[in-house]
């Protein structure tokens, strides 16, 4: 066992250099990949060279009765990956890539979770703001819930990326895009409370562990972690198991589309490249969708 242990960390140990090397994944991109293959190899021999494309399916399958779709269709495109890189290494004689199973779903097919705004006020009010771990969670809250930043996006940020005079700052979004976006007076408040009286650390990092031996976060799974302990706190149950702070993203782009906001502006303010990202919204327009429903055909008495 130990032996396969360790060849198994070697051929792990390989896949992640691959990653950096020649598909310059980011870490928090590579943590996610290596935990899905981690999966795989507890269920494989102490051979790779004899993985088959039964064995393959039958990872997706059990799978699919555990994750969500969009969770099976990541496992899925990490999979191919690894197996790629096991037929080009030269450690199987056949590429098995094709033998994943695909993750099917409908497009736009499900509804956005979210919070309603008196919800997302319960959520921030549950922060002990005479304490410096209240103050930097309610910071960090409230930059998620008004402005939909992403986790990775919030462990991102960095002092000389806030322009105080200007009222701004930088975000250092996904496919490496920067964008400015204006800073809120609440925010600004915030932040500036936390700032003078509860962050002591040598990074440059906006937002930094009070307690413990960590000098920063390293990524957004800590950010997930404290909206869990709020929505503990404020006695809300999450509407999905396992959601993150996409939660407060949907909520954010939801309300506005309830106060009258097009798709266009919510796209503007979440930093969508394409308008296809956005129309998954329009689902949650109740009235708009009513206005447009044909009316249900009435029974012809015989």
């Amino acid at each position: 066992m130990p032996e396969t242990t360790k060849y198994f960390e070697s051929v792990m140990g390989e896949y992640e250099s691959y990653l950096i090397r020649e598909r310059g994944l980011a870490p928090a991109t590579r943590v996610r990949y290596l935990e899905s293959i981690g999966r795989f190899l507890k269920q494989r021999h102490d051979n790779l060279g004899v993985i088959d494309a039964d064995q393959v399916s039958a990872f997706i399958m059990n799978e699919a009765r555990r994750v969500c779709t969009i969770t099976l269709r990541m496992t899925a495109t990490v999979l191919r990956s690894f197996l790629r890189f096991l037929f080009r290494q030269g450690v199987i004689a056949t590429d098995l890539a094709s033998s994943v199973p695909a993750a099917r779903s409908w497009t736009l097919a499900a509804l956005p979770r979210y919070l309603p705004p008196d919800q997302v006020e319960q959520l921030l009010e549950s922060c002990d703001r005479t304490t410096s771990i209240g103050r930097r969670d309610y910071a960090i809250l409230l930059v998620l819930s008004r402005l939909g930043l992403r986790a990775t996006e919030v462990v991102a940020l960095t002092l000389d990326e806030v322009d105080w005079r200007a009222g701004e700052f930088l975000v250092r979004g996904k496919g490496y895009i920067h964008d400015r976006m204006p800073l809120p007076h609440d925010v600004g408040v915030a932040l500036t409370e936390y700032l003078q009286h509860d962050r002591r650390s040598a990074t440059r990092c906006l937002f930094v562990p009070i307690k413990g031996p960590q000098i920063t976060f390293t990524d957004g799974a800590s950010i997930n972690a404290i909206l869990r302990r709020a929505l503990g706190r404020a006695g809300l149950k999450a509407p999905a198991k396992g959601i993150g702070t996409h939660l407060l993203r949907h909520s954010l782009a939801t309300n506005m589309i309830r106060r009258g906001a097009t798709l266009a502006e919510i796209g503007s303010v979440l930093r969508h490249r394409s308008a296809n990202t956005t129309r998954i919204y329009a689902k949650v327009d109740i009235e708009g969708l009513r206005s447009i429903a044909p009316p249900w055909p009435l029974k012809v008495q015989s």
